[in-house]
């Protein structure tokens, strides 16, 4: 009987999220609790700080997949006690010089049952996508284009450019419920 039990008190769902960027561990924590608006259960997500393997900025579909896929594993290494690891990671995709950006969304529960799912994708500005050819980061563009200073703590690059009527933990929770699908159809096999 866990503690909580003893003393009648609802569990808690531990999430540990692959990022100490409190966008990350915001947008984990509000999908989870939309997906699973349980009253019976209380939801705590904190974040770690691990490798992604991958660049800081991933230049594909499949880099940026494999880095949220890391960091779920990672995560899971540091704190192997969770009862769910969630791995966020921006990625940029080319086609041709325009550039796509998106995020993977990777959730795995300590069965190591696993979810995956995308964000919405949109096209950086051409004032972005050179910096990023040049090798930037996208985060530090965005800084260096808006006049911003550390903007993926913050609205990121979604959020700038739809004046948060998209904030990035928005961008963000809908994937992250998308990811909980497998959690929430158990019966089924994903």
């Amino acid at each position: 009987m866990s503690s909580s039990e003893e003393t009648g008190q609802a569990p808690t769902i531990k999430i540990i999220v692959a990022s100490h960027n409190p966008v990350k561990i915001a947008a984990a924590l509000e999908g989870f609790q939309r997906m699973f608006p349980d009253k019976a259960a209380t939801y705590k997500a904190s974040g770690v700080s691990v490798p992604s393997g991958v660049p800081d900025q991933p230049l594909s579909d499949e880099e940026t997949l494999q880095g949220a896929l890391n960091r779920v594993h990672n995560a899971r290494e540091v704190d192997p006690d969770a009862d769910f690891y969630v791995g966020l990671e921006g990625g940029i995709h080319p086609d041709g010089e325009d550039l796509q950006s998106f995020a993977w969304i990777v959730v795995m529960g300590k069965d190591r049952r696993m979810g995956r799912a995308r964000t919405a994708t949109y096209y950086l500005a051409k004032e972005t996508s050179k910096l990023i050819h040049e090798g930037m980061e996208l985060g530090h563009a965005d800084d260096l284009i808006f006049g911003r200073t550390n903007s993926k703590q913050h609205s990121g690059s979604v959020g700038i450019l739809t004046d948060d009527v998209v904030t990035r933990t928005s961008y963000y929770v809908q994937a992250v419920i998308l990811a909980l699908v497998p959690f929430k159809n158990t019966n089924l096999t994903f």
